[in-house]
């Protein structure tokens, strides 16, 4: 250890190495606030664009489905339009009891059919709206992974 005379000498201090210090911190300390706020824009875009994709998708899907509800009300008034008709025509008991039966049968399995292009659609619907979010789902996990 070296002995001064002067007590209140402080050598070891160099302000400059200080100044320097802190314009270091601060300099990381802004690249970093910087890359995050990159990332969360990023992010924020990503997710803006999978919330339009979703919606877009619902929208059609809700359209697509509408009108095929509409087509089956069509063919049912006109079934039943058609059925009324040849009630009315009938010359017989017997004939209307036919024609009632064979009716009957024909709309349940109308109906069934019905209930399955209903939820086909329905399932398509869903599989679609689902798919933006699936795929944004898989991309986040893809970079935890690769982290």
């Amino acid at each position: 250890m070296a002995f001064t005379d002067d007590i209140f000498s402080f050598s070891a201090f160099d302000p400059a190495k200080l100044t320097q210090g802190w314009r270091e911190f601060a300099e990381q300390g802004t690249t970093s606030s910087r890359d995050a706020y990159g990332r969360m824009k990023n992010a924020a875009e990503e997710a803006t664009q999978t919330m339009q994709s979703t919606i877009h998708s619902a929208q059609a899907g809700t359209m697509e489905f509408g009108l095929k509800a509409m087509d089956a009300l069509r063919t049912n008034t006109e079934m039943s339009l058609s059925h009324m008709e040849q009630l009315i025509s009938a010359k017989s008991f017997s004939e209307v009891v036919e024609l009632q039966t064979a009716f009957v049968r024909k709309q349940a399995e109308f109906t069934v059919e019905q209930a399955r292009t209903m939820q086909e659609a329905a399932r398509k619907m869903a599989d679609d709206v689902a798919k933006p979010g699936k795929e944004a789902a898989e991309k986040v996990m893809g970079a935890f992974k690769g982290a």
